[in-house]
C-alpha cells in the first residue's frame, strides 16, 4: 500500500531534514521544497495529502500559498509553521482553511498527533463528498421515470426550482407519487448538493417533541434536556430540510415555522440567541393545503409562504403508459435483487396495468411487481399471481365494457344491458349453453388466442381452459 505523501515547504534546510526524518519514521512519504514556487510545483505534481507550510519565505507569504493549496485541493490538510507567532497570521491562516498552527521549535510529538488527526478528518470529509456524489447520481432527475405530458411538465418545473435560489418549495400529491424522490432530486440537482439533505416525517413524531427536533434545545430547557442539542435546521445548514407530511404540524408549531421562514433565523428551545438560517425548506403533503387552510386546519399565511413555488405531482392514473415504463424498471431492479430473469409483462397484464387506477400510485406498483416476481415461475409476468384487487377490478371493467353479441344460441333479450346487469328472458335460459356460447365466440374473436379470449371474458386462462375442456367433452359425447 503506497505511503501517504506530505509536502514540507520551509527555507531552513536543517528544519526540513528534521521533519523528513520524523515523517519517514512515522510511515509517511515526505517531499520537500525551500520556496513557495517550488512547493507549488510539487503540490501540483505529487498531490500530497498534507502540507507543512512555513509562513515567512523569501519569495512570498505562506498564507497566500495556503489559499492556493485549498483552491486546488479543498480536502488537503495544511498545517502552518512559524517561528514568530502573530495573532493576525493565526487568524488569516485559520480563515484561509489551515487545519492547525504550530510554532517553532517544532515539538515532534505534537506534530505527529496533529498530522494523524488532520489526515483522519480529511479522509472522513473525502468519504462524505464521495457518498454525496453517489447519492447525487442515485437521486438525480434522470432517475425519475416518466415520459407522459404531466410528468414532463412537473420535471421541467422541478429542474428550474433546483437551479434557483428559492428558499422554500411545496410538493403536493397523493401518497405514493414520489414526493420524497422529487425532493432529493431538487437537492442533489442544486448548488446545495455538497451539503446535507435531512428529512423528517412530521406525522411520525409527537408534537411535544417535534419543536425540539426541528430547532434543537439548550441544556436545561426542559426536564430531560441534560445537554445542548442541535436541531435539524442546524444540521441541515447549507443544504435542504425536507418536511414530509407538513399538514400534520400543530398550528402553534406552524406559526413558529412561518416566523423562521420569514425572518431567516431561528432559536433553540430555551435559547436566548437567534441563529442564522441557510437552509432550503422543501415541504410536502398528500392533502390539498389550500383546502385545509380554508377549513382552519392549516395556517393560510404559512401556505402562501410555502406555495410561492408549488409543484403538483400527478397520480399514476393520469400518466398514461408511464405505468409500463415503471413496471419494466422495477422488473429490472428486482431481477437483480431476486436473481431472476423475468423478461417483461404478458399482454394480458399490460392491459390490466393500463386499465387499473392505481390508488396507491407508484408505491403500489412497486409492491405489486415485487410480490409477483417473488412468486412467478415463468419467464414473464402473468396474471396468475396478481393481487386480487387488480384482477377483480379488471374483471369488473371487462364486464362493464363487454357488449354481448346476439346469436341464435343466445336469446336476444339477454343482450339488453341495464345499469346493474342483464335482463333475464321470461322463459328462462340454459345458463351452461350461454356460457359455452360466449366461450366459443371469444375464441373466434381472438383467433384462437387463449390469453386474449380470457381477457374478453374477464376470467383467467385456467378458468378458460376448464370451459374449453367442457366443450371438448360435449363434442366427444355427441
Amino acid at each position: 500500500m503506497p505511503k501517504e505523501k506530505i509536502l514540507i515547504v520551509d527555507d531552513e534546510p536543517n528544519i526540513r531534514l528534521t521533519l523528513v526524518e520524523a515523517l519517514q519514521g512515522w510511515g509517511y512519504d515526505p517531499i520537500e521544497a525551500g520556496t513557495i514556487a517550488a512547493g507549488r510545483e510539487l503540490f501540483d505534481a505529487e498531490q500530497p495529502l498534507a502540507v507543512l507550510q512555513d509562513i515567512n519565505l523569501p519569495d512570498g507569504s505562506g498564507i497566500d500559498a495556503l489559499r492556493e493549496y485549498k483552491n486546488r485541493q479543498p480536502q488537503a490538510v495544511v498545517i502552518m509553521i512559524t517561528g514568530n507567532v502573530q495573532l493576525e497570521d493565526t487568524i488569516a491562516a485559520l480563515r484561509g482553511g489551515a487545519y492547525d498552527f504550530i510554532s517553532k521549535p517544532v515539538r515532534l510529538n505534537e506534530l505527529q498527533v496533529t498530522i494523524r488527526n488532520g489526515l483522519e478528518a480529511s479522509k472522513l470529509r473525502r468519504e462524505v463528498v464521495t457518498l454525496r456524489r453517489e447519492r447525487a447520481q442515485e437521486f438525480n432527475f434522470s432517475q425519475i421515470i416518466g415520459q407522459s405530458t404531466a410528468m414532463s411538465e412537473m420535471l421541467r418545473l422541478a429542474k428550474k426550482v433546483a437551479a434557483s435560489e428559492a428558499s422554500s418549495v411545496l410538493l403536493q400529491g397523493a401518497s405514493g407519487t414520489g414526493k420524497d424522490l422529487v425532493a432529493k432530486a431538487i437537492h442533489y440537482g442544486s448548488s446545495r448538493t455538497d451539503h446535507p439533505f435531512i428529512a423528517i416525517n412530521c406525522a411520525a413524531i409527537p408534537g411535544t417533541l417535534l419543536e425540539s427536533e426541528l430547532f434543537g434545545h439548550e441544556r436545561g430547557a426542559f426536564t430531560d434536556a441534560k445537554a445542548r442539542k442541535e436541531g435539524l435546521f442546524e444540521q441541515a445548514q447549507g443544504g435542504t430540510l425536507f418536511l414530509d407530511e407538513i399538514g400534520e404540524l400543530e398550528l402553534g408549531l406552524q406559526a413558529k415555522l412561518l416566523r423562521v421562514l420569514e425572518e431567516g433565523k431561528f432559536r433553540r428551545v430555551g435559547g436566548l440567541k437567534d441563529l442564522p438560517l441557510n437552509v432550503r425548506v422543501i415541504a410536502a403533503s398528500n392533502r390539498d393545503l389550500k383546502s385545509e387552510s380554508e377549513a382552519g386546519r392549516f395556517r393560510l399565511d404559512l401556505y402562501y409562504r410555502l406555495s410561492v413555488i408549488q409543484i403538483d405531482l400527478p397520480p399514476l392514473s393520469q400518466r398514461g403508459d408511464d405505468v409500463l415504463l415503471l413496471a419494466n424498471y422495477y422488473i429490472a431492479h428486482f431481477n437483480e435483487r431476486l436473481r431472476k430473469r423475468i423478461r417483461g409483462l404478458q399482454p394480458e397484464v399490460t392491459e390490466i396495468f393500463r386499465r387499473y387506477q392505481w390508488p396507491g400510485n407508484v408505491r403500489e406498483l412497486r409492491n405489486v411487481i415485487e410480490r409477483v416476481m417473488i412468486l412467478e415461475d415463468s419467464d414473464s409476468i402473468t396474471s396468475s399471481w396478481l393481487p386480487r384487487d387488480l384482477v377483480k377490478d379488471e374483471q369488473a371493467k371487462t364486464k362493464e365494457d363487454f357488449v354481448y353479441p346476439t346469436t341464435a344460441a343466445v336469446p336476444v333479450a339477454l343482450a339488453v344491458q341495464v345499469q346493474h346487469g342483464f335482463v333475464l328472458p321470461e322463459g328462462g335460459i340454459e345458463l351452461e349453453e350461454v356460457e359455452l356460447s360466449f366461450v366459443r365466440q371469444a375464441m373466434e374473436r381472438s383467433g384462437g388466442n387463449q390469453t386474449r379470449a380470457a381477457e374478453l371474458l374477464g376470467i383467467s386462462r385456467d378458468q378458460l381452459r376448464y370451459r374449453l375442456k367442457k366443450i371438448e367433452d360435449l363434442h366427444s359425447t355427441d
